[in-house]
């Protein structure tokens, strides 16, 4: 009796383990999600960076607010896009180290389900066996 109770108390720590690995799998997706999405607006800030710098001094530039186009001045327009770059870049490395912590913990988690799947097999076979 008592080798099938430990059998049922691995098993129900495999699945919480597998349950924290399908977790972990959410938040690699959702992170993969947001670095994305800031990639794309990192690429095109980039390029609104080189089209302000094809402007002459003097030239008009406006920014979109709502509906409403709004005349700014170029020297703010071009110190807006760089802080945004550098805001982007900035949220970018976060993700990334919050991205390699996550896989970090994933291939943990992927280690531990393997060692508790092969100590059930082996629960089993001796139980086979007796």
């Amino acid at each position: 009796m008592g080798s099938s109770t430990a059998i049922r108390e691995l098993q129900r720590d495999l699945e919480n383990k597998a349950n924290d690995l399908s977790k972990l799998q959410k938040d690699i997706a959702k992170n993969h999600q947001v670095r994305k999405k800031y990639t794309i607006q990192l690429g095109e800030n980039e390029l609104v960076l080189k089209e302000l710098d094809l402007l002459k001094e003097g030239a008009n530039v406006y920014k979109l607010i709502g509906p409403v186009l709004v005349k700014q001045d170029l020297a703010e327009a071009n110190a807006n896009v760089r802080k945004r770059i550098e805001y982007i870049s900035a949220e970018l490395k976060r993700l990334d180290g919050t991205l390699q912590d996550l896989e970090e913990k994933q291939n943990s988690k992927k280690d531990a389900i393997f060692k508790l799947q092969q100590r059930i097999q082996s629960f089993q076979a001796g139980k086979a066996k007796a």
